[in-house]
């Protein structure tokens, strides 16, 4: 094993610093607010489920969060982007441009609706989709038929363009959109890990006609499980709200569903628990902020190297990340860090090397695989109160 000593013992020493004795988690949420008092309102109101008032409040609350036109809660951010692609139009045979540096989710959702995920290298500094790799690819593998654009190898459609801004660190979103408008490629944001995100002052989610958010347990703020459609297009909300409804046709008492429908809807509950979230939400973005000011310390000192955020964008550090220098550092860390009971972990692996996806086309990966032997999470919690 090698020694990573001794900017292992002074990164170590840095999270019992910020988060005390004991086993340190990942990432773990936070109620310290008006959580219990919003859950027992709800359930004294007797309205738990998908309509409540608290749904519709806590879609106006991130509407205006994000200044996104419109928001619609859903029951975790997979049914978000499922919904946000359905709506962008992809269907059964078509491909959509998405990295391999993701999580599962991404390609899931893509492959829900029949169509296929197509691999395009990502950014070293940002972790996502890299505007570069995409142009390569649309000008060697692509071309325009009757005014779409198709894969040259496979005849199928390009359908969609899906980034996502990893572990909350924006990727050159604006650079992304303006290739997605030449070619006529509708972008759809995986925005799920950056919420308090932006670029160019813009929050992460609201480049693309559509966008999506996570609010899963280990996310920034929390509804348990939930996610959420972001869109400036008043039709497509009102089609989010209505396919994520069993797509039932509003009435008194009868059961008339116009479309094939999913039972996505965000129950009150969940959005309760987030309303409560959110209104602690600066205040943990500031602290996150504190504890990747503190890494950086740390590796400054040492030369160790962080993922940071870019000039012009700012990052939620939703999860810090480390960049060691080899695969053989990365397991030695890991392996260290673990059994000092500090969790840590690497990148998902790539989904190309995954069963259901190694068939799907890529264009050689080359920076998502230098990334996925070299990148360490740290422990990235807000930090206890004094």
């Amino acid at each position: 094993m090698l020694d990573l000593s001794p900017a292992f013992s002074a990164l170590q020493a840095e999270v019992r610093a910020i988060y005390g004795a004991g086993t340190v988690p990942l990432h773990r949420p936070v109620f310290d607010g008006s959580e219990r008092a919003y859950l027992a309102e709800c359930i004294d109101s007797g309205f738990v489920s998908s309509v409540g008032r608290r749904v519709d409040e806590f879609e106006r609350r991130i509407a205006a969060f994000t200044g996104a036109g419109h928001a619609v809660a859903t029951v975790n951010g997979t049914a978000a982007l499922h919904v946000a692609l359905r709506l962008a139009g992809v269907q059964r045979g078509d491909e959509v441009l998405t990295q391999a540096l993701t999580f599962v989710a991404t390609c899931n959702a893509v492959s829900y609706l029949g169509a296929r995920p197509v691999f395009v290298d990502v950014d070293r500094d940002t972790l996502g989709l890299s505007p570069d790799a995409l142009r390569r690819f649309l000008e060697r593998e692509t071309t325009m038929r009757d005014g779409r654009c198709v894969n040259r190898r496979t005849g199928a459609r390009i359908a969609a363009c899906v980034p996502m801004h990893t572990f909350g660190f924006p990727c050159r979103i604006e650079a992304i959109m303006a290739l997605c408008e030449e070619y006529g490629i509708p972008l759809v944001e995986d925005a799920a890990e950056s919420l308090g995100s932006s670029a160019g002052g813009c929050h992460t989610g609201t480049f693309g006609r559509l966008g999506t958010l996570s609010f899963n347990g280990n996310k920034i703020i929390t509804t348990g499980g939930g996610g959420m459609v972001l869109t400036d297009d008043a039709a497509l909300a009102a089609r989010a709200k209505h396919l994520t409804t069993t797509a039932k046709v509003p009435h008194a008492w009868a059961f008339v569903h116009d479309a094939v429908g999913y039972n996505y809807r965000m129950p009150n509950l969940n959005a309760a628990l987030g309303c409560a979230q959110l209104e602690q939400l600066p205040a943990m973005l500031a602290a996150k902020r504190a504890v990747a000011e503190c890494y950086a310390g740390v590796a400054a000192r040492h030369g160790l190297e962080l993922v940071r955020e870019r000039a012009g964008t700012t990052a939620n550090y939703w999860l810090n990340a480390v960049v060691l220098g080899s695969r053989a550092e990365r397991d030695a860390f890991l392996e260290v860090s673990n059994a000092a009971g500090v969790m840590t972990r690497p990148v998902w692996r790539l989904m190309h090397r995954l069963a259901m996806f190694q068939d799907c086309q890529h264009d050689g990966l080359a920076n998502s695989q230098w990334l996925e032997e070299r990148v360490v999470n740290l422990p990235s919690s807000v930090p206890d109160a004094p």
